[in-house]
C-alpha cells in the first residue's frame, strides 16, 4: 500500500510541476486558437485533467509536446463545436499583451508594434499562423511543433519561411514612410 501512495504522491508532484511550468504558455496558445482567455483556461484545465489520467511513462521525455498537442486538439474541438452551434462569429479578438499603466513610452511603442505583428499574424493562413505562434510566442523547436501539429519538420520549416516572408512584406507595407 505504501508503494501505491508513494507512486500517487510522485504523480501529483509531477502534475503540479507541469502546471507550474507550462500553464501560462498553454493558456496563451489555447487563447490564440479559441480567441477567448476564459475558454482557453477551460481547455488547459481539461489538458491537465487528462495528464492526471495519462500513464506517465507515455509522456515522459516529451511532456511539453504532449501538453501542447492535447491543448491544440481540445481548443480545435471547442472552436469546431462553437462554429456548429452558431452562425454568427464573434469578432476576432486576439489577446493583447497586458501593460502597466505607468510604463514608459518606449514600452508602449513596443506593445503597439507587438500588437500590430499579432494582427498581421492573425491574417495568415491557419497553419502558418499556428506554426508562427508556436515558434515565436511559445519558443518551441521545429521538432516540437512537428509533434504538436502532426506536420513534418520540413513542412514546419517551409510554413515558417513563407509566413515570415509574408509577414515581412505586410509589416513593411503597414509602416509609414
Amino acid at each position: 500500500m505504501k508503494t501505491k501512495q508513494g507512486a500517487d504522491g510522485q504523480r501529483w508532484e509531477r502534475v503540479s510541476q507541469a502546471v507550474d511550468e507550462h500553464q501560462a504558455k498553454l493558456i496563451r496558445y489555447a487563447a490564440s486558437i479559441v480567441k477567448d482567455r476564459e475558454r482557453a483556461k477551460d481547455v488547459v484545465q481539461e489538458t491537465f485533467i487528462r495528464l492526471c489520467r495519462q500513464d506517465w511513462q507515455e509522456v515522459e521525455g516529451h511532456l511539453q509536446a504532449w501538453l501542447f498537442r492535447v491543448t491544440r486538439n481540445l481548443a480545435l474541438d471547442v472552436t469546431r463545436k462553437e462554429k456548429r452551434m452558431s452562425y454568427v462569429e464573434e469578432p476576432d479578438s486576439m489577446e493583447r499583451l497586458a501593460g502597466d499603466r505607468d510604463g514608459a513610452a518606449r514600452e508602449q511603442d513596443r506593445r503597439e508594434r507587438a500588437g500590430s505583428l499579432l494582427e498581421l499574424a492573425d491574417a495568415l493562413p491557419s497553419k502558418q499562423r499556428e506554426v508562427v505562434l508556436l515558434k515565436f510566442q511559445q519558443d518551441l523547436t521545429y521538432k516540437e511543433i512537428s509533434e504538436i501539429t502532426g506536420l513534418s519538420v520540413s513542412n514546419v520549416g517551409y510554413l515558417l519561411h513563407h509566413a515570415l516572408k509574408d509577414l515581412k512584406s505586410r509589416w513593411q507595407a503597414s509602416q509609414p514612410l
